[in-house]
Parts: C-alpha cells; structure tokens; sequence
C-alpha cells in the first residue's frame, strides 16, 4: 500500500482582478442588456476602431452592441431591443460573467 501525504497550496487572490458591476436599473425607464456567455468584452471590432456603441446612441433591434470573446472566438452580441443606450456598464478588454449587466437600454 502506498500512502501520499497531500499538501495545501495556498493561492493569492488578486483584488485588481475583479470587475465590479451595478446590476440595478439606472432609470426607471432603462433596461438591462445581459451577457449571454462568460468571455472577455470588446466594445469595437479592432482596438484601432471606433465602438460600436455609445452613450446616447439609439440602436436597433439586431444592431452589434460589442463583441464577447470565448474560447478564442469573438462573437458579436446583437440588440434584442430598439432603443437609447444609457449607459455602457463595462470597460473594454474586461471579463464579463454569464447574466452580467453590460448596458443600460431606454427602449423605445
């Protein structure tokens, strides 16, 4: 019989990492625009590009709102709604979980 002895690595937590998000409605009249998948947020296609949106931007249903990277591939999330953006809730080049608010959207 062999017996291993197992051993405890402790792992250092790293605070900057975290991304603090306001899930509350900004308004009464604002909606959150979830993220469908846990990935990285791109808010333009290149970083030499302009964003896709932008505070006070009206988008349309089927509009790109940014791009979420998973698994090395970038998947573009369209608009479910038509509507004001009022707030972009993430910063470029920062994780997003599944079900994280990522804009404030006034439908219209």
């Amino acid at each position: 019989m062999i017996l291993l002895k197992a051993e405890t690595i402790p792992i250092k937590s790293n605070e900057s990492e975290k991304v603090e998000v306001n899930s509350e409605k900004s308004d009464s009249n604002g909606e959150s625009i979830l993220s469908p998948m846990p990935g990285t947020f791109y808010s333009a296609s290149s970083p030499e590009s302009d964003p896709f949106v932008k505070v006070g931007d009206t988008v349309s249903k089927g509009d790109t709102l940014c791009i979420i990277e998973a698994m090395k591939i970038m998947n573009e999330i369209e608009s479910e709604k038509s509507g004001v953006i009022k707030e972009v809730i993430v910063e470029n080049g920062n994780p997003v979980e599944f079900n994280q608010p990522l804009f404030i959207i006034e439908t219209s």
